[in-house]
């Protein structure tokens, strides 16, 4: 299975990310989300070192966890301009009615610009998290 697959939008980037529960769904959302943003493969091959920058969130929703994560992380990566590959999720869960998360951005130190798109927001409208026979799914539009 592949952990996303972008899809056809008339005038924005959608994608749907897929795992095997909803932590690595989500973890595959924010690669997808950073491979528009950012030419992820040349940043995993730089030899230069990793650096983790944290994350936490916490929701009502599957669907507002996701939002605000993905906002959160492209918020953080565009204004520092990290050369971001991945989000890692330490800690996923669901306590007293909330959605709760710890994580950490991976991303290297370098000079070197691997900017691809630029990406304005990740939208609230037709993001959707569905489970299927052991696959969960998440649908995102992102605004490019």
């Amino acid at each position: 299975m592949k952990p996303f697959r972008y899809l056809p939008h008339t005038a924005d980037m959608r994608f749907r990310a897929y795992g095997g529960d909803f932590r690595q769904a989500l973890q595959n959302s924010a690669l997808a989300l950073l491979g528009i943003m950012l030419d992820v493969r040349r940043i995993r091959a730089l030899k230069a070192t990793v650096s983790r920058l944290r994350l936490s969130e916490s929701a009502d929703t599957q669907e507002e966890l996701v939002w605000f994560t993905l906002q959160d992380m492209l918020s953080k990566v565009d204004s520092a301009k990290l050369n971001a590959y991945a989000l890692r999720i330490s800690r996923l869960e669901k306590r007293n009615g909330k959605f709760r998360l710890s994580a950490s951005i991976l991303y290297k130190r370098t000079r070197i610009d691997c900017s691809m798109l630029s990406v304005k927001a990740v939208t609230p409208s037709g993001l959707a998290v569905t489970s299927k026979k052991g696959i969960c799914s998440i649908h995102v539009i992102v605004d490019v």
